[in-house]
């Protein structure tokens, strides 16, 4: 993942707000450089291509969230106990972050790097889950297991986003719920759904 100066991020994080708040993903270079407080000139010096940023923040985005919780799966091997702790990483940052859940629901569904993000880890441990008898799907349904997980974690961040539900009972709700449509005995999938969910890590 390229690493950005102190100018880009800022800039990037202003882009991100942006695109969150309209739900558009064209900018202007007056309304970017307002909303990251620098001068049009710096955003002239930080930005390649203008017309590119949207998809540019979005698999910078990707890419972030992505290695976080990958790095955070280091010690855990159960797949299941990874496909637990990834569907709540996403919903607990949606509270943390409303900006970015709010731009990973306007966009995920439409934009490849986005989507991505959501499928990358968790087609590894489906499969690795599948191979070793811990789930019961077939194989040739995984892009149909995917977009089931992905939906249900995107509406469960609605549920945050607009205050139905608390970041931890959506959460798990969803993983429970999740882990049990793929296979894991109910009383297994609640205890895996409620285990203590560490921090993402934090990126060198």
């Amino acid at each position: 993942m390229p690493h950005l100066t102190p100018a880009q991020r800022r800039i990037h994080e202003a882009a991100l707000r942006l695109f969150a708040t309209r739900g558009v993903t064209d900018l202007s270079i007056s309304d970017l450089a307002l909303e990251a407080g620098v001068a049009r000139g710096t955003v002239y010096n930080n930005v390649q291509n203008v017309d590119k940023l949207f998809e540019t923040v979005a698999a910078h985005l990707a890419a972030e969230m992505h290695e976080r919780v990958k790095k955070s799966f280091e010690e855990v091997v159960d797949p299941a106990h990874r496909l637990a702790n990834g569907i709540r990483f996403f919903i607990r940052r949606a509270h943390e972050e409303p900006q970015w859940g709010t731009f990973i629901q306007r966009f995920a569904m439409s934009t490849a790097s986005l989507r991505e993000m959501f499928i990358s880890q968790a087609t590894q441990d489906l499969l690795e889950g599948c191979a070793s008898g811990r789930y019961s799907f077939r194989q040739e349904q995984l892009l149909s297991v995917l977009t089931l997980i992905s939906s249900a974690v995107l509406g469960a961040m609605f549920l945050v986003r607009e205050g139905h539900r608390g970041w931890l009972e959506a959460g798990t709700d969803t993983t429970e719920l999740l882990l049990k449509a793929l296979g894991i005995p109910g009383e297994e999938a609640a205890q895996l759904a409620i285990r203590e969910l560490p921090a993402l890590p934090e990126l060198d």
